[in-house]
């Protein structure tokens, strides 16, 4: 008998895949829960294993197909053993067959019987239905008759409403505010048509248009034909990089971006690095500035609730979260992925060394799961390992706050009467302006400086 090994749901987001590999081939015998297929997502590669045990008898499948919940992957082909037991069950069943038919003969029995009683039942019930029916209805004649009496006082009811407004200084109507939100307009980026500038529903609506055609002015900008001008390839953007474009593309259009710098001297806590290097690799990672960074950031998160939180533009509330989830940037083949390492407070810095370095090693091999992306209140993207002075991340959305990490240099300090060459780390911090003010962007990142200049501080957590 063949079995369908079909697609699961890959995710609570997606319902579609690329197929970017095939692990078996036909006439291969698997076991359940084996991987067959890895397909990649908008988020991550992810391995699809077999629902059944058996032998492949066909590939439905290839390299490079769209597949979505549901489809074949391929067919099985169980084994004899198997084949007997349902050969005996389906004999059991013809067996059980006539028994059910008498079964069957009693129930129908039974069923007309019920029915009888009911239409006697039913017959009682009418006078007493048709009653309530012709009350119901002259309950209703009345309430019409009241809803007539009450529109001519209407005009009254509305002018006395319109004068509240207007004494409240509200200029527009909470129908107007909510239809703006909803379209995700700031009302005061609106003009105001009504009386005394008083901003219309058709004001929001017109705004709105006028917003859409521009941005579909933007969009239609077309590409000149590149081979004019010498050979040219195309080549198909990786789910992932599609995904990056669209998420950072989103964060840029709809958050308002503050980007605050400073520089720490962390020639200490090189020292402490390199005293416990031996013990994160024992423990099975490698004692990096970024391990240091995750424990002082989750330190930094507790003092500092805003840069831990979320905004809910909808209902105009922020959303803080008593949990400290940070996610870290990976650079893969296939595009920047974000695992998130959980509870970084509650965890040593030899603990987060020895899971960066698991959780970095799986985003390489396209291993991460989906629910390993999720979670984050913050995010540290270190480029100290490629280069450069200086960047400015973008966030990533829902959260509020990005820190960015470029490669330290040995500088001249000027301290105790002198120059000393100390190891300098220049640092960027990214965050919402909707929530975050700039003198709290530049105390946070101050307090993360200095965390980094003094490690008792980073290690006590004071």
């Amino acid at each position: 008998m063949a079995i369908e090994v079909k697609i699961p749901q890959i995710s609570e987001e997606t319902d579609t895949a690329k197929v970017a590999e095939i692990l078996v081939k036909k006439g291969d015998t698997i076991e359940k829960d084996q991987p067959v297929i890895a397909v990649e997502t908008e988020k991550a590669s992810v391995e699809v294993p077999s629902s059944h045990s058996g032998t492949v008898r066909e590939i439905k499948v290839s390299e490079g197909d769209e597949v979505k919940v549901g489809d074949v992957i391929l067919t099985l082909e169980e084994g004899e053993e198997k084949e007997d037991k349902e050969e005996s069950e389906e004999k059991e069943q013809e067996k059980e067959k006539p028994k059910e038919k008498e079964e069957s003969k009693k129930e129908q029995a039974e069923e007309k019987e019920k029915s009888k009683e009911a239409e006697e039942e039913n017959k009682k019930e009418k006078p007493e239905k048709e009653e309530e029916e012709k009350k119901k209805s002259r309950e209703e004649e009345g309430e019409e008759k009241k809803e007539k009496e009450t529109e001519g006082r209407g005009g009254e009811v509305k002018k006395e409403t319109e004068e509240e407004e207007k004494d409240s200084g509200v200029p527009e109507k909470p129908a107007v505010r909510r239809l703006a939100r909803e379209l995700g307009l700031e009302i005061e980026e609106v003009e105001g048509s009504g009386p005394g500038g008083r901003v219309t529903e058709e004001d929001v609506k017109s705004h709105t248009k006028e917003e859409k055609e521009k941005t579909s002015t933007r969009q239609k900008l077309s590409l000149p034909d590149f081979s004019k001008w010498g050979s040219t390839e195309r080549k198909p953007l990786s789910g992932i990089r599609m995904e990056t474009a669209r998420r950072t593309k989103a964060s840029w259009q709809n958050i308002p971006h503050v980007f605050q710098f400073d520089e720490a001297d962390i020639s200490e806590i090189e020292k402490y690095m390199e005293k416990n290097k031996e013990k994160a690799e024992e423990a099975g990672g490698n004692l990096t500035i970024t391990a240091i960074l995750l424990k002082i950031a989750a330190n930094a998160l507790q003092h500092f609730p805003k840069f831990n939180a979320s905004i809910d533009p909808e209902k105009e509330e922020m959303i803080l979260k008593h949990y400290i989830h940070i996610g870290i940037a990976v650079d893969t083949d296939k595009g920047l992925l974000l695992p998130v390492i959980r509870d970084v407070d509650k965890k040593s810095i030899i603990d987060l060394a020895a899971e960066i370095t698991k959780v970095a090693e799986k985003a390489r091999e396209g291993k991460l799961s989906p629910d390993e992306m999720k979670g984050g209140n913050f995010s540290i993207s270190n480029l100290g390992g490629i280069g450069g002075t200086n960047f400015t991340p973008i966030i990533y959305h829902p959260q509020v706050a990005i820190l960015g990490v470029a490669r330290a240099k040995t500088s001249p300090v000027y301290a105790d009467g002198e120059f000393k060459p100390r190891e300098v780390l220049p640092l960027s911090l990214s965050y919402d302006h909707r929530l975050i003010d700039g003198a709290e962007g530049a105390k946070f990142l101050h307090w993360i400086v200095q965390a980094l200049e003094d490690p008792y501080k980073a290690l006590l957590g004071a």
